[in-house]
């Protein structure tokens, strides 16, 4: 199976690459980026034992705001399919509910990455053609500024065993991501593909260390199709690795609501709607 390539961040010509592969396949991926590796370690090893214990119960998420533990009994069902995800997941907001003792460690981390996220925005716009930079009603990095939606989830695949999943579940089904973008650093585990244009399904490098970057749907709208909101899904690991558990930490970069992304939706609008459909989609499961 073919595998995307990762492009150098230090590298002279690294905008150019990475954004002619976020343009060829949605997806870019990063390596020797400023966001550290022993931050995400630690924030994996510290997630992980909370995921483990019962504390997680106290955060239930408050189904008004979104913040908090979502258990597995409540993971999402992918647009298109009838069971859940094999997951379950925090929601980390600024101004939301976190475990005291883990509070810092996610807060800097958060700080750190939706900068990042700024200058990755800045990279996006300079290398857009001017025809479709048109589009943008105001500068792709100043979407973000002042945002509350901007989401971090901890995301926890348990192990799978023999007569614990449900037929044709898998961790993460086929789907796109509602938001900007979104940076994800290489997860502890291998199984995140993407699909390709031609319907095949393209690895994506698991690399500890690297960085993943993906264009969301309201990119994609922001951008008139110029950039692809492109499918993507983990799959079931197989053999030993099914015993491993897997943890995951997207940030989804959200604009504020009132960014007018195109004739037809404001971020708020957009969000809203694809809500909607999620929810639609949670109550037929």
């Amino acid at each position: 199976m073919t595998e995307l390539a990762a492009v150098d961040y230090e590298a002279p010509n690294a905008e150019q690459q990475f954004v002619q592969s976020l343009r060829d396949t949605g997806f870019g991926v990063l390596r020797n980026h400023p966001i550290s590796k022993a931050s995400v370690t630690s924030i994996y090893e510290h997630w992980a034992q909370f995921f483990n214990t019962s504390e997680k119960d106290n955060f239930v998420f408050d189904p008004e705001k979104y913040d908090g533990f979502f258990p597995q009994a409540l993971a999402e069902t992918a647009k298109g399919h009838t069971v859940r995800d094999i997951k379950e997941y925090f929601h980390y907001y600024p101004w939301g509910r976190c475990p005291e003792s883990l509070k810092q460690e996610i807060s800097d981390y958060f700080s750190a990455t939706t900068q990042f996220a700024a200058t990755l925005l800045g990279w996006i716009e300079n290398q857009t053609p001017t025809d479709v930079a048109k589009n943008f009603r105001e500068p792709l990095s100043n979407m973000i500024n002042g945002s509350d939606q901007t989401l971090l989830r901890v995301l926890h695949y348990p192990p799978i065993t023999n007569g614990s999943v449900e037929p044709g579940a898998i961790r993460a089904g086929a789907h796109e991501d509602i938001n900007l973008i979104t940076l994800l650093p290489a997860a502890n585990e291998p199984g995140l593909q993407v699909k390709a244009r031609d319907g095949s399904w393209l690895e994506v490098p698991c690399d500890f260390g690297n960085l993943i970057i993906n264009i969301g749907d309201m990119l994609q709208e922001a951008s008139g199709g110029y950039f692809p909101s492109t499918t993507h899904r983990v799959i079931n690991p197989e053999g030993h690795d099914s015993t491993k558990a897997r943890i995951s930490l997207p940030l989804f970069l959200h604009p504020r609501p009132d960014v007018v992304l195109s004739d037809r939706y404001t971020a708020g609008s957009y969000l809203e709607e694809r809500l909607a459909e999620l929810r639609s989609s949670d109550a037929k499961a």
